[in-house]
């Protein structure tokens, strides 16, 4: 079983940034892709980002322009970095492995207007 432990969530003013970081624990080999969802009160969870272990990447419409995804392979690792926060991005994001439906605790992201 793939633990995943997100990071980097918290408040931050509408135009900020935030850097979300998701670390999968053991020696393991994440061959599929990787990405992150969020879920807002009252909202279905939607798709931010996913990125495939070559880097290849997909996004959500509502983040297209102003937030990026990466990988790093050798750390099992993935990162949201996330520009131009506006106050509907605020949601409790979580970490994904889709292949194995491994999710993560979710980290909260606040933006205040």
């Amino acid at each position: 079983q793939v633990q995943l432990a997100e990071s980097g969530g918290g408040l931050v003013q509408a135009g900020g940034s935030l850097r979300l970081s998701c670390a999968a624990s053991g020696s393991i080999f994440i061959r599929g892709s990787m990405g992150w969802y969020r879920q807002a009160p009252g909202k279905q969870r939607e798709l931010v980002a996913t990125i495939t272990r070559g880097g290849s990447t997909s996004y959500g419409d509502s983040v297209k322009g102003r937030f990026t995804i990466s990988r790093d392979n050798a750390k099992n690792t993935v990162y949201l970095q996330m520009n131009s926060l506006k106050p509907e991005d605020t949601a409790v994001y979580y970490c994904t492995v889709p292949l194995i439906d491994s999710w993560g605790q979710g980290t909260q992201v606040t933006v205040s207007s």
